[in-house]
C-alpha cells in the first residue's frame, strides 16, 4: 500500500509539472496543489488512521518534499536580507528618504499590532473563553511546565539586553541563522555595510564602484537560487498538506473547537482590516488578495515566517509594485517585529481566557487597556529573542501577572492556530511594505 500511496503521490506531482509546462498560473497551481493535498490527506486519515504505520511509511517519503522545501528558503534567509538590503541602500540617493522608510515601516507593524490585541481579546471575550474547568492529560501537563521552564529563562534576560545582542559580536556566527537574534543581525551588519560602501564612494569611488558590482553580482546569484526554489512551490504544498491532514487528531481539535473558532474569527476580522487599510492608500484588495494567495498559502502550511520570507520579497518587488528597498526592509522587520498573529491576536486572547482563574474580570476597561498597551511593547521585544508566539506569550502574561503553564492546554490545536497566525504575520509584512511604499511617495 505504501508504494501504491506514493505513485498516487507522484502522479500529481507529474500533474503539477505538466500544467507548468502548459503555462498554468502560479496562483491556480498553488489553489490546485492545496486542493489535492486536502483530498489525499483526508482519504488517508478515514482509511489509515493518524496512527496507521502506512500513513508514517508514506509520510516519510513525501516529507522529503515538504520539509526539504522548507529548509531551502530557510538556507536563502540569511544571504537574501543581507545582499538585497545592503543593495538597495547602495541605490539610494537620499539618506533622509531611507530613514523615513524604517521609521515608517516599524511605527506600521506596531499600529497593526495593537489593532490585532484589541480584535483579539475582543474574539475571546466574544466567544466567552475561559480556562477555568479544563482538564489537562500528559502532554497538557508537559506543555505546560516546558512554558515554566521557558519562562525562568526568559524572565532572566530583560528586554534591553534582548534589544542589544541584535547587534552581533561574530559576523560568521550571525550568519549561521542559530542565534534567535540573528535575522535583525543580519539586516544591522547589511545597513553596516551599505553606509559604510555609501562613505567610501566619496573619497574613494573606485573601489566603492567595485565593492558595488560585487554585491550586486552576488544578488543575481541569490535571486537565481530564489528563483528556482519559487518554482517548486506547488509540490511543497501538497506534500505539506497531505501530511497535516493525514495526521491531525480531529477529535482533540474538536474538544477546543471554541478556541480554534475564536481564533480564526479574529484572524479574518485583522485580515479584513489589512484591506481596508490598503484600500486607504489606494491599493486594490482585490489585487492584493490575487497576488498575495499564493504567498499566504504557503505561510498557512509551513508555519514559518522567516522561510517564506523569499516568496514575500519576491511577491512584493515583482506583483505588487513595491521598491526592493522598501520590500526587503519590511518583509525582514515583519518576521522579528509586531507580528499580528504570534505577538498580537494570540497573547491577547490567552491573557483574556486564563485572566478567569486568577479571579480576574477580563471584561474590565482597565485590564484591556493595559493588555493592549503590554501586547503592543511585547510586540517590539520579541525582536531581540525570536520564538514568535511562545515569547510573546510569555512577555504578556508574565506581565500581565496570570500564569503561563496554563498555555499547555491548548497543545493539541497548536499547530492548527499557528497556520492561521503565520498567514497573518505575513500578510502584515506586505500590508506594511505597500503602505510605507504609499506613504513615502508622496
Amino acid at each position: 500500500m505504501v508504494l501504491f500511496n506514493l505513485l498516487t503521490v507522484l502522479i500529481l506531482f507529474v500533474l503539477l509539472f505538466y500544467l507548468q509546462r502548459r503555462g498554468v498560473s502560479f496562483g491556480k497551481r498553488v489553489l490546485l496543489a492545496l486542493i489535492l493535498g486536502l483530498v489525499v490527506g483526508c482519504v488517508y486519515h478515514l482509511i489509515y488512521g493518524i496512527h496507521s504505520p502506512i500513513v508514517k511509511d508514506t509520510l516519510s517519503w513525501v516529507n522529503i518534499v515538504g520539509s526539504g522545501y522548507i529548509r531551502m528558503l530557510k538556507l536563502i534567509v540569511i544571504p537574501l536580507v543581507l545582499v538585497s538590503i545592503t543593495s538597495s541602500i547602495l541605490q539610494i540617493k537620499d539618506m533622509k528618504t531611507f530613514r523615513t522608510k524604517g521609521l515608517t515601516i516599524i511605527a506600521v507593524l506596531l499600529f497593526t499590532t495593537v489593532i490585532a490585541a484589541g480584535i483579539g481579546a475582543a474574539s475571546a471575550l466574544g466567544y466567552n473563553l475561559s480556562a477555568v474547568g479544563m482538564s489537562a492529560g500528559n502532554a497538557e501537563i508537559a506543555a505546560g511546565q516546558k512554558f515554566e521552564t521557558k519562562l525562568d529563562s526568559f524572565s532572566a534576560k530583560p528586554i534591553q539586553q534582548q534589544l542589544i545582542e541584535i547587534i552581533p559580536t561574530n559576523v560568521f556566527y550571525a550568519f549561521t541563522g542559530q542565534n534567535s537574534a540573528d535575522t535583525l543581525s543580519v539586516v544591522f551588519i547589511a545597513v553596516l555595510i551599505g553606509l559604510s560602501i555609501l562613505k567610501i564612494r566619496q573619497y574613494k569611488p573606485q573601489t566603492a564602484e567595485f565593492l558595488q558590482t560585487v554585491i550586486l553580482a552576488v544578488q543575481d546569484i541569490v535571486m537565481e537560487v530564489v528563483e528556482f526554489i519559487l518554482k517548486i512551490t506547488p509540490y511543497s504544498i501538497l506534500a505539506l498538506i497531505i501530511k497535516f491532514i493525514a495526521t491531525s487528531d480531529l477529535n482533540s481539535i474538536l474538544k477546543l473547537v471554541s478556541f480554534v473558532a475564536a481564533s480564526y474569527t479574529a484572524i479574518i476580522a485583522m485580515f479584513i482590516v489589512h484591506l481596508l487599510l490598503l484600500t486607504l492608500v489606494k491599493y486594490n484588495p482585490i489585487s492584493y488578495i490575487k497576488e498575495a494567495f499564493p504567498v499566504l498559502s504557503f505561510a498557512f502550511m509551513s508555519r514559518t515566517s522567516a522561510g517564506t520570507l523569499p516568496l514575500t520579497v519576491n511577491a512584493l518587488e515583482n506583483k505588487m509594485g513595491v521598491s526592493q528597498g522598501t520590500a526587503n526592509l519590511a518583509a525582514s522587520f515583519g518576521i522579528s517585529i509586531g507580528q499580528n498573529g504570534c505577538a498580537g491576536v494570540y497573547p491577547a486572547m490567552l491573557a483574556v481566557m486564563i485572566a478567569p482563574t486568577v479571579g480576574i474580570d477580563p471584561f474590565t476597561a482597565a485590564f484591556l487597556l493595559k493588555l493592549v498597551f503590554v501586547t503592543a511593547l511585547g510586540s517590539l521585544g520579541i525582536a531581540g529573542v525570536g520564538g514568535g508566539a511562545t515569547f510573546a506569550a510569555l512577555v504578556v502574561l508574565s506581565t500581565m501577572g496570570l500564569p503561563v503553564g496554563l498555555v499547555g492546554l491548548l497543545i493539541a490545536i497548536e499547530p492548527l492556530i499557528d497556520m492561521g497566525r503565520t498567514a497573518l504575520n505575513v500578510s502584515d509584512a506586505m500590508t506594511t511594505a505597500i503602505i510605507t511604499e504609499k506613504i513615502t511617495a508622496k
